[in-house]
């Protein structure tokens, strides 16, 4: 598995962040029972910039917390059948992992919301990387049912981890 981990918030964390986020990646992938090796980008920064995203991804001009860009399109959430007819396609040459996408985590809004919330920012941030790696293998919340499913998924992964709020 390749995490490409970048950190650009003014704002420092007091704790192994890349820890962190690679306990939840793995667990998310243990999960979904991930057929392959995985690579995953991701980036850590303010509000700012998730904004300037956002405006330019979504057509929303405000910060979000987070922003999740898959590499794969599902006809089903968690169905990875589809790689094993597609070829290298969606794999990275070097390394023969399967590219799945990136992530984009505001530090300012996670902070703000584990103080919102009331649980550790450290949970915070764990949350937040399991919510869009489970975007990342084709899940959504659109509809109650979508969000319950995505809500439970996250839920296990916390848990399994032992990241309470």
């Amino acid at each position: 598995m390749t995490i490409n981990l970048e950190y650009e918030a003014s704002k420092q964390l007091d704790f192994d962040y890349k820890d962190l986020i690679e306990k939840v990646v793995t667990q998310c992938l243990d999960e979904e029972d991930f057929p392959y090796e995985a690579e995953v980008s991701i980036l850590l920064t303010d509000d700012k910039e998730i904004q300037e995203l956002n405006k330019n991804f979504r057509g929303k001009d405000a910060p979000t917390d987070v922003l999740s860009f898959p590499a794969l399109e599902y006809k089903k959430s968690g169905d990875f059948s589809f790689l094993d007819e597609a070829g290298d396609e969606y794999f990275n040459p070097d390394t023969g992992e399967c590219i799945l996408g990136d992530i984009v985590i505001s530090v300012d809004r996670a902070i703000s919301q584990a103080e919102e919330y009331g649980h550790s920012l450290v949970r915070e941030i764990a949350f937040l990387t399991a919510h869009s790696m489970f975007h990342l293998m084709g899940y959504d919340h659109m509809t109650d049912d979508e969000r319950l499913i995505m809500e439970d998924k996250q839920n296990k992964v916390l848990n399994e981890l032992k990241i309470y709020r």
